[in-house]
């Protein structure tokens, strides 16, 4: 692997560990697609920095898990936007 995505897996990783990011938010913090981010995040960094991984991989896992509890939550808001500008 070329040496400057390695140290762009630790970066990214880094930036996911500081602010709980998710692939989505760290995508558009450094410029990147998500699938990129992703790739990076999953098979990449596993190789370059096993701890690093084990951490990132942990706050992903909760992300996952969550993610239909805010999706959810952005489809209520919507609703209740649209209900209070017809009002």
């Amino acid at each position: 692997m070329r040496e400057d995505i390695g140290n762009r897996c630790i970066c990214l990783a880094k930036y996911i560990v500081r602010t709980g990011a998710t692939v989505r938010q760290a995508a558009g913090e450094f410029g990147m697609s998500k699938s990129s981010v992703h790739k990076d995040m999953h098979e990449r960094l596993r190789s370059v920095h096993p701890g690093l991984y084990a951490e990132v991989r942990e706050i992903l896992d909760y992300h996952h898990a969550v993610r239909h509890l805010r999706g959810g939550e952005a489809t209520r808001e919507r609703w209740k936007l649209i209900r209070e500008h017809k009002a």
